[in-house]
């Protein structure tokens, strides 16, 4: 692993800060400036950016329902993808023998960690989409066919297709993470009379949460910020309602679903924003490093907490 040295990761301090402050003053600037050319006061305007939507030009929407959005895909992907990769995880570094094919494993793992976002778009449309949604459509909404109910691009599909893009995320943080641990720890768990199971569900486990729970922020902070997979499997730039529901599972995952990163990419290609509300580009990018930075925290305020409640136990 490549190690940073203070003055680094300084540096990268400043330059990240230093584009912040830029998005943050190109939005406080487009706010004063619009509210004062419409004649209403900067905070109508905020609202209306957030909320409503009316009085945005050049086809724009509001940011608060692509908010939500990306709430819901990341928190349905962290549910496929948590126990995938801690089971993968410990099937290659506790239960998998050490032969040219785990190793080989390894090395495909690592190496679809940098595979282009766009293939796995490609994948879950094709997979997915066409053929797994085509199939419960058959099986489960035949009388809603032709129009397919979960043959098109969704929330689970996008969620999924995000879950394989960074399962291998995952997977390298958490085995890296029990690699890492002495092999003493395992010994002296069989020494003591514990089984192999007994062995890596109280003793190794509980030991590696961290790299578990690292791997964890890492595809949380990719999966709010990834686009290019989204483009074919459920973003969309306008949806009709929220993707939550009053009924169990409390979410629509067939339907189509709004993402800041999706409207930030909408608005930059395709709306064509005139100079004098560039502004509003900068204030959709500041709510997603925001939003992103805030999903951060969490995790790693989860993560402490966590950690700093679980108590050593005897496991014998």
């Amino acid at each position: 692993m490549i190690g940073l040295s203070a003055s680094m990761v300084s540096t990268i301090m400043l330059i990240a800060t230093g584009l912040f402050l830029l998005l943050f003053g190109s939005a406080v600037q487009w706010l004063i400036s619009v509210s004062a050319s419409r004649d209403i006061s900067a905070i109508e305007l905020l609202y209306d950016t957030v909320f409503t939507g009316v009085g945005l030009s050049y086809g724009l929407s509001a940011i608060l329902p692509a908010i939500f959005g990306t709430l819901a895909l990341v928190m349905l992907m962290t549910l496929f993808i948590a126990p995938l990769g801690i089971a993968t995880a410990l099937y290659l570094t506790e239960y998998a023998r050490r032969t040219w094919y785990t190793k080989l494993i390894r090395i495909s793992i690592m190496n679809l960690a940098g595979v282009p976002a766009i293939i796995y778009g490609v994948f879950g449309l094709g997979f997915f989409v066409y053929g797994l949604g085509g199939q419960v459509d058959e099986l489960f909404f035949s009388d809603r066919l032709p129009s397919p109910t979960f043959g098109t691009p969704g929330l689970l599909w996008a969620a999924l297709t995000l879950a394989l893009l960074n399962l291998p995320v995952v997977i390298v943080a958490i085995t890296e993470g029990l690699d890492a641990l002495p092999s003493d720890l395992r010994e002296a768990s069989i020494a003591l009379g514990a089984t192999k199971g007994e062995t890596v569900f109280r003793a190794v486990l509980p030991t590696a949460l961290p790299s578990v729970f690292t791997g964890l922020i890492l595809a949380t902070a990719r999966a709010a910020g990834e686009v290019a997979p989204l483009l074919l499997v459920g973003a969309v730039k306008y949806a009709p309602s929220l993707p939550f529901s009053a009924k169990a599972p409390f979410i629509e995952l067939e339907q189509k679903f709004m993402h800041v990163g999706f409207q930030l990419f909408d608005a930059v290609l395709f709306n064509r924003v005139g100079p004098g509300d560039l502004g509003w580009i900068a204030t959709v990018a500041l709510v997603l490093v925001v939003l992103i930075l805030t999903l951060n925290l969490i995790a790693v305020a989860l993560r402490a907490i966590i950690l700093r409640r679980r108590v050593p136990l005897n496991p014998f």
